[in-house]
């Protein structure tokens, strides 16, 4: 498990890092236009390790088997990374970050309760009274 927490972790890191680039990149190109080359980038290299990688069995023929939500996925990020490169740079790396992982959490307490039908534990609605009280004592100003 602890593993699993390090490799969370380090996604947290990269999407960051990734984040922030990519908002310079939105400063010089546009929101729209720095979307797209992360994209393109992206699609170049998660092709070359599905090339390269040995014992892969993906298979084109697995796309038509999967429901054609299941595809609505590839459009919410590709509108993360859009609407992250047209915010970091306005409102800064940090303030973007915690406001992303406020709705993050959120979404993933709707998202739990709708899908086990259940209401949320005390310590679910306890955390995220903490990240939204972290949002409004790091905004503000002192």
């Amino acid at each position: 498990m602890f593993t699993f927490l390090l490799i969370a972790m380090f996604n947290g890191i990269m999407i960051g890092t990734a984040r922030t680039i990519n908002g310079q990149l939105s400063v010089s190109l546009g929101s729209f236009s720095a979307s797209l080359w992360n994209h393109v980038v992206g699609l170049l290299f998660l092709t070359l390790i599905l090339v390269t990688s040995l014992g892969s069995d993906w298979q084109f023929s697995q796309l038509s088997q999967l429901p054609s939500w299941a595809y609505i996925g590839g459009v919410f990020g590709a509108l993360f990374v859009a609407i992250s490169s047209y915010i970091f740079p306005r409102l800064g790396a940090m303030n973007a970050a915690i406001f992303v992982i406020a709705g993050q959490m959120l979404s993933a307490v709707i998202i739990d309760c709708l899908s086990q039908g259940t209401a949320p534990g005390v310590y679910r609605v306890l955390g995220v009274c903490l990240v939204l009280s972290g949002i409004y004592l790091s905004s503000k100003k002192k």
